[in-house]
């Protein structure tokens, strides 16, 4: 069985740290809405419209990559009776 080499909260941080300095680039109007997948290790990262794919993108790359995943320029990736909000 492997490990995580990271915890989840220290997967989340680096993250959102890296989607804040991609921000500017990927932000835009034709990847709003869409899912990023980000290899928090080494700052490589797939866009798509769905999480598993752009996740095994990076696995392809690195098999036992740490993801970080959200929606650009949204508050979460999935929205369960609720609604996703708009990050400004």
């Amino acid at each position: 069985m492997v490990y995580p080499k990271l915890s989840g909260e220290e997967i989340t941080r680096r993250g959102k740290k890296h989607y804040e300095n991609l921000r500017t680039q990927i932000e835009t109007a034709e990847n709003i809405g869409k899912i990023i997948s980000i290899n928090v290790e080494t700052g490589d990262y797939e866009i798509g419209d769905d999480l598993l794919i752009t996740s095994r993108r990076l696995q392809a790359k690195q098999s036992d990559a740490p993801i970080w995943a959200g929606r650009i320029g949204f508050n979460a990736v999935y929205a369960i009776g609720g609604t996703l909000m708009r990050t400004e």
